[in-house]
């Protein structure tokens, strides 16, 4: 598809009408900074009061010369004072990724240290038990009113709306058609789409949209072009005619009009941890380190595989004796179904489940196969008549995939990973593809918490990929907490 065919004419202006958009968005963010700055302000009286009552009660504490009703006041002051000091309330931070509650940690721990050490200097004999009961409730009950908040925030994005940034992408026509793509693949990150500016050579003389984004103007006027749109933020994208200079330039441009300018680079699905820039000459010269497969990382995650699964399968020994009756009650054939699939480096092993099938599935794949309702090389259908009555409450909460956590402990499976595909699938991958087979398969992974079935082919593929070569001991951890509450909304699950 050439750069012609993806530009029409728009039927209508590009520049809202009313208030605009910026000033909306503005407004919004502020709002929720100030429910933060309140819910934050909460949460330590409540931890400096449980701080008070676990270390003296309900009596005044004997002998001290400490007036406690002076100094919690003072640390709640102090207290948010750190955590402003450190960005929390940046809006570069709030609402996505990781690093608002690693600030909020980091300014919780350094103002206890500040204290304590100050509290050592000064020879001031404030209660030890109180200050370390406050600061570990006080920690743990930031990051949950935190996560609390974002959740709501990003239900509110999901639905369109609730605060996020009025960007304008400026670039060459495919790469500006990418990053739309992938800004609103995500869209409780907040970036929510407006305008695009392209090159002079592809301007028209009428409104035009790129995709269904409205073409506002060239790389002449950016500046204009987002204050007429609305925009708080110039996204830039890979273009030819994007000379460093000009980039510069634009920077210069931007001071002091409000608007943020960020810059996409072309490599895409790389970590943060493997990302580290270095100036040289002036230039940010960004660093990309090679994926791990091997080393003490992965003997670590295989350690840890194997223990919970065990520990998992000895706890959930009673649900899985119940399971299997069920299953033995409720129609004829086998409780335990042993299916081919392919795991790290193309050996072929076979994956445990509860049968959630009639016996002759495999039979009658062949008559429904025009049913399927997914793209790509899986088969999926939302009312699958093979799917036996209890094996649909077994789908839909996941308990099929319990026997897998023997395959977990034959060292077959991880507990996180991509999805193991069938031989069939893998017969049909493409260099890319085979990729997802350079790791384990896992009983959970991106794809699980992501939508499941819901996903096409293509998403589903992607997330394996950006595991494959991003994985990490505390992305694990985080994608297994959130696969419970995967299972519990039971999205995608059929």
């Amino acid at each position: 598809m050439t750069a012609a065919t993806l530009l029409t004419p728009a039927s209508t202006s590009a520049k809202p009408e009313g208030r605009p958009a910026g000033l909306v968005a503005r407004a919004d963010e502020r709002s929720y900074i100030r429910i933060l700055v309140v819910l934050d302000t909460t949460v330590l009286i409540l931890a400096l009061l449980i701080g008070y009552v676990s270390r003296f009660g309900n009596e005044e504490p004997s002998g001290s010369k400490i007036p406690y009703v002076l100094v919690a006041p003072g640390l709640v002051l102090a207290w948010l004072v750190s955590l402003k000091a450190l960005g929390c309330y940046d809006d570069r931070v709030i609402g996505y990724g990781a690093d608002e509650y690693r600030r909020v940690s980091t300014a919780s721990l350094r103002l206890a240290g500040a204290i304590a050490i100050a509290g050592y200097i000064a020879d001031v004999e404030v209660s030890r038990g109180f200050l370390g009961m406050s600061f570990a409730v006080g920690t743990v009950g930031l990051e949950v009113v935190r996560f609390a908040a974002r959740k709501r925030l990003h239900r509110a994005r999901s639905r369109g709306a609730g605060w996020s940034r009025k960007v304008l992408v400026v670039g060459g026509t495919a790469h500006v058609l990418e990053l739309v793509q992938t800004l609103r693949r995500e869209p409780y990150a907040g970036y929510q789409v407006v305008g695009a500016c392209i090159p002079d050579a592809l301007l028209a003389p009428v409104a035009q949209r790129l995709g269904d984004v409205p073409v506002v103007g060239s790389f002449r006027g950016i500046p204009e072009a987002a204050t007429a749109i609305g925009a708080d933020t110039v996204a830039v994208t890979a273009s030819g005619e994007l000379t460093a200079t000009r980039l510069r330039r634009l920077g210069w441009q931007l001071e002091g009009t409000g608007i943020d300018l960020v810059v996409a680079p072309a490599l895409t699905d790389v970590a943060g941890p493997r990302i580290h820039t270095r100036p040289v000459a002036g230039l940010p010269l960004i660093h990309v380190e090679a994926p791990e497969f091997r080393g003490a990382r992965k003997l670590v995650k295989g350690f840890v595989d194997r223990s919970v699964s065990s520990m998992a399968l000895a706890a959930l020994l009673p649900l899985i004796a119940v399971i299997a009756l069920a299953i033995k009650l409720d129609s004829r054939g086998p409780v335990l179904f042993r299916q081919v699939r392919v795991g790290r480096g193309g050996q072929e092993f076979g994956v445990f489940k509860f049968r959630t099938m009639v016996v002759n599935a495999d039979v009658l794949l062949g008559e429904l196969a025009a049913r399927n309702e997914t793209d790509g090389l899986m088969f999926k259908m939302r009312d699958d008549p093979r799917v036996t009555r209890v094996g649909r409450l077994l789908r839909k909460w996941s308990l099929d995939e319990l026997p897998q956590l023997v395959n977990v402990l034959l060292g077959q499976m991880s507990l996180v990973g991509p999805r193991p595909p069938l031989p069939s699938e893998v017969a049909r991958y493409d260099g890319d593809v085979a990729r997802r087979l350079l790791v384990k398969p896992g009983m959970t992974g991106l794809w699980q918490v992501s939508g499941r079935s819901d996903l096409s082919w293509e998403d589903g593929i992607r997330l394996d990929l950006y595991y494959v070569e991003n994985w990490s001991l505390a992305a694990d951890l985080t994608i297994l907490w959130k696969t419970f509450g995967a299972v519990l909304n039971s999205r995608g699950a059929y």
